[in-house]
């Protein structure tokens, strides 16, 4: 028996060729390189890249014009898996991180060029710092995006994290990397430190979260910020080996 007709259907193939070069980039592109790769012209991927772009598939810069991967492929596709296999095993841990040092913690990805907050758990103190779910933030200005840039691409992503999320210090990037974690006073929030840990494919050493403890030291704080990092490490590692990555 011979094997179905094969129905052409140019406008989805060149969406598809689309969708799937930006997810094998390692960095934005612009439109002519998107077409050059996927051997069209400039003018025929145009209308498929404004319905990408307006259905929410595309994120594109405004300031350079340039194209990347949404955060929406990745909720079609693991509506139920691996994101929320990520939260299922994530949370148990981030409430034992928020238990141990008496802190709020959460849980951002990237999407495009931000952060998003995808769990949050509060402090069992009186008074803490919460950070509302769904939340974006930007990737430049906070030290959970900086994790999440530095551990974007793998082994060398500073120079690629720092071309794809506006010119970030390659240095400090470099820096996280060797480091494996960030500390870093709230520049929005005065009296708030950050505490960033990536949680890592062990593979690649790629972040696909990151957990953030905003610590708030007072006089009733029972732990200090390095056993918080301490806390929040150990829980990533746990996190990571639990989901198998």
């Amino acid at each position: 028996m011979s094997d179905s007709p094969d129905y052409a259907a140019p406008a989805i193939d060149k969406a598809l060729d689309i969708l799937e070069l930006l997810a094998s980039s390692p960095s934005p592109l612009s439109q002519l390189e998107i077409a050059t790769a996927i051997g069209r012209s400039t003018g025929q991927i145009f209308r498929p890249l404004m319905r990408l772009e307006k259905r929410g598939y595309l994120h594109r810069d405004r300031s350079s014009g340039l194209y990347q991967l949404s955060m929406r492929m990745f909720d079609l596709a693991h509506r139920q898996e691996p994101l929320r296999s990520l939260l299922s095993v994530a949370l148990p841990v981030m409430r034992e991180v928020s238990a141990t040092v008496a802190q709020s913690c959460n849980l951002g990805i990237l999407d495009g060029d931000r952060v998003r907050i995808v769990a949050q758990v509060e402090s069992p103190a009186d008074f803490g710092f919460r950070v509302r779910v769904g939340a974006l933030f930007d990737v430049a200005t906070t030290a959970t995006g900086m994790v999440l840039a530095a551990f974007s691409a793998g082994a060398g992503a500073a120079d690629t994290a720092s071309t794809a999320f506006g010119g970030l210090d390659q240095e400090r990037l470099a820096a996280i990397r060797k480091d494996g974690a960030f500390v870093l006073p709230d520049s929005a929030q005065p009296g708030i430190t950050d505490v960033v840990v990536p949680i890592l494919r062990s593979d690649s050493q790629e972040a696909v979260a990151a957990l953030t403890v905003p610590y708030v030291a007072t006089s009733y704080s029972p732990s200090s910020v390095d056993s918080a990092r301490e806390t929040a490490s150990r829980a990533a590692r746990e996190i990571q080996a639990a989901l198998g990555i």
